[in-house]
C-alpha cells in the first residue's frame, strides 16, 4: 500500500503498433505470396496478385485489449480511413475509436476485416480466442496477435485456418516458444510468423534505461510519472 508502480509499456507500444500495421500491408498488397513465388519457382502471377490485392481505406478493425499498443495502433491507422473498435472492461470515451464492453464482442467480431490480439495472459484471458469466439468471424477476416500466446486456442485458431473461415493470421506470440518445428501452424500457407519480435527495436535496451531515468526524476520531483499502474 502506498508503493507506485510503472512498467515499460511505452516502449514497446510503438514497435509491436507498427508491427501489426506492417502486416495489415504486406497481407492487404499480397507481398508475401509475391515473395514466396521469388523464393520458389519464380511465376508471374499477374492477374490474381493485382486483382486481389485490397486497400485498408475503410475497413474495420476490432482490437481484443486496448492498452498503450492499441491506443498507438489507433493513431497509425487512423489516416486509412478505417472503422476502429476496441474490446475491453473498462468502457469510456476514446476520439476515433469505438470502446466495447466485453459483454458485447459477440456483436463486433462479425463487422471487423481484422482483428488484433493485444490481450495480456491473466486467468480470464487464456484461450480467450477460442473456437466459439474465432466462429463469430466474418468469413476471410484476418487475425493478428502480438498479445501472448496463451490468450489463442491455438487447436481451433489452425481449424480455423484450414477451413478458411479465417483467411490469413499473422502471429508473434504462442502457448509454447519457441514454436516446436512439427508445429501445424509452420505449414500452413495462410499463416504467418514472427519469432515474438513485434516488440523488437535496435535501441530496445537504451530506451527502457531512458525510461526508467525519466521515471526515476519525475518520481524523485513529485511530477507525474509515464506508465503508472498503480
Amino acid at each position: 500500500r502506498g508503493s507506485i508502480f510503472t512498467n515499460a509499456s511505452g516502449v514497446f507500444a510503438d514497435p509491436c503498433a507498427q508491427h501489426v500495421l506492417a502486416m495489415m500491408l504486406a497481407l492487404a498488397r499480397n507481398l508475401l505470396p509475391s515473395f514466396r513465388d521469388q523464393q520458389t519457382d519464380h511465376s508471374w502471377h499477374y492477374t490474381e496478385r493485382r486483382y486481389e490485392s485490397m486497400l485498408l481505406t475503410g475497413q474495420t478493425v476490432v482490437m481484443l485489449g486496448y492498452g498503450a499498443i492499441g491506443r498507438r495502433l489507433a493513431e497509425l491507422l487512423r489516416p486509412f480511413g478505417m472503422k476502429l473498435y476496441a474490446v475491453r472492461r473498462t468502457v469510456h470515451s476514446e476520439a476515433g475509436v469505438h470502446i466495447i464492453p466485453e459483454e458485447k464482442i459477440s456483436a463486433v467480431l462479425p463487422l471487423a476485416d481484422h482483428v488484433v490480439n493485444i490481450l495480456p495472459d491473466n486467468d480470464s484471458t487464456r484461450n480467450y480466442v477460442n473456437a466459439r469466439r474465432l466462429a463469430c468471424f466474418r468469413p476471410g477476416a484476418r487475425f493478428y496477435n502480438v498479445g501472448r500466446g496463451t490468450t489463442v486456442d491455438e487447436r481451433a485458431l489452425v481449424e480455423a485456418l484450414r477451413s478458411g473461415r479465417i483467411s490469413e493470421a499473422y502471429l508473434d506470440v504462442f502457448e509454447t516458444e519457441p514454436l516446436p518445428a512439427d508445429h501445424a501452424f509452420w505449414e500452413l500457407p495462410n499463416c504467418f510468423i514472427t519469432p515474438h519480435t513485434a516488440g523488437g527495436r535496435h535501441d530496445q535496451d537504451t530506451a527502457i534505461v531512458r525510461h526508467f531515468l525519466r521515471n526515476l526524476a519525475a518520481f524523485q520531483s513529485g511530477s507525474a510519472m509515464v506508465d503508472r499502474v498503480v
